[in-house]
């Protein structure tokens, strides 16, 4: 899973076995493990344990023995952090917008990073695991990361300077798309027929979003709408493999490890850009590059939930409710009318995530089978 939960405990055997001791020289221990108590009986002699689990203190978490029904209000955390993580993204891509025709890119990029780490560490601390809460075991996993996110970043950021913004949204929903088949080919979920169907069908939508753009293969390079369309695409990729190493490092890593270590390792490598013209920012473009950091940070610590809660196929095509803030603020600021060709390619790729969400929403509810 990409950025899921904890491996599943392994069942405790019921059954006695023929040398179990009994009496007062069976010595009862609980114990508390991965929100399971446990009651087990010691074997001194042989030193063995043996027990069975007596409550269950977390029914809701997806895992071999004890599924998630579908119907527990827990089950919509990963949906609703993701809908929330959006709206802090379309803040910060608001202030890189503005910021458009006067910061580079990479210097963008690098202030998003480096004040993003800011509302992350407020949140370890919060949570009181200041000390232990930045401890990894995986320090390759958080540099991939950085790099993925980095790359996805300084693309779309360019991309997003060449378009209006709501085609710059659209054409990077091919990332979720993305995300499905990467689950199942790096992660081993499920990927049924009914999926892989809706992300033909989605991208389908990207192809009809793209196709004003992209006019003839030569003209890219040389004009700016085909040249920002590019970009958008490619850093679909990068933002489909950054959420994959996402749901790998939640397996073993906290939440804050995983936005820590990205924001700082994707200020350092935001930094190999300062030798190709960086600016001074005058005081309105300092508080709009720090806009970027701070809400760029509130949002990845949701998106980081939201892959937690739930698998990457059923959150990821969720981001298209970020059209919605993209539409409105487009309309707002500036001036930027969506085309029929933008409507109609942006309703396909909805239309093929609703169809993943519903699809896995069913079959959570359907009994198991005997």
């Amino acid at each position: 899973m990409v950025d899921g939960e904890p491996a599943p405990v392994e069942p405790v055997p019921t059954a006695r076995p023929p040398d179990r001791p009994t009496g007062p020289d069976r010595p009862t221990i609980r114990r508390t493990v991965a929100g399971r108590t446990c009651a087990a009986s010691l074997d001194r002699g042989r030193g063995r344990l043996y027990g069975h689990v007596v409550t269950d203190r977390r029914p809701n978490r997806r895992s071999a023995s004890f599924p998630d029904d579908g119907r527990s209000p827990l089950s919509l955390l990963g949906p609703l952090f993701k809908v929330l993580s959006t709206l802090a993204f379309a803040v910060m891509l608001v202030a890189v917008k503005l910021l458009a025709a006067r910061v580079p890119s990479g210097e963008v990029v690098f202030f998003r990073s480096a004040f993003a780490v800011f509302p992350v560490v407020a949140m370890v601390w919060w949570q009181g695991e200041l000390r232990d809460g930045l401890t990894t075991a995986r320090p390759g996993g958080h540099v991939m990361r950085s790099v993925y996110g980095v790359s996805a970043m300084s693309l779309w950021f360019a991309g997003v300077q060449r378009l209006p913004l709501a085609d710059a949204l659209a054409i990077t929903y091919a990332a979720p798309l993305v995300v499905v088949a990467l689950a199942a080919v790096m992660l081993g979920e499920v990927v049924r027929v009914h999926r892989w169907s809706a992300v033909a069908v989605g991208f389908l939508g990207v192809l009809i979003v793209l196709s004003p753009h992209l006019g003839d293969v030569e003209h890219i390079g040389n004009d700016v709408g085909a040249t920002g369309a590019a970009m958008c695409f490619f850093s679909a990729f990068f933002m489909a493999l950054a959420q994959i190493e996402v749901r790998k490092l939640a397996t073993t890593e906290k939440t804050g490890a995983i936005v820590v270590y990205f924001s700082i390792g994707s200020a350092l490598f935001a930094l190999l850009t300062l030798p190709f013209g960086w600016v001074v920012p005058t005081g309105s473009d300092l508080v709009l590059l720090i806009t970027c950091g701070l809400f760029g940070g509130i949002g990845q610590i949701l998106l980081t939930l939201a892959y937690r809660h739930s698998d990457a196929s059923v959150v990821a095509p969720l981001e298209y409710a970020s059209m919605i803030w993209a539409v409105a603020t487009g309309l707002w600021l500036f001036d930027e009318v969506p085309t029929v060709t933008l409507a109609i390619g942006t309703a396909v790729i909805v239309a093929s995530g609703i169809a993943i969400v519903w699809r896995e929403r069913a079959l959570g509810l359907k009994p198991p089978e005997t």
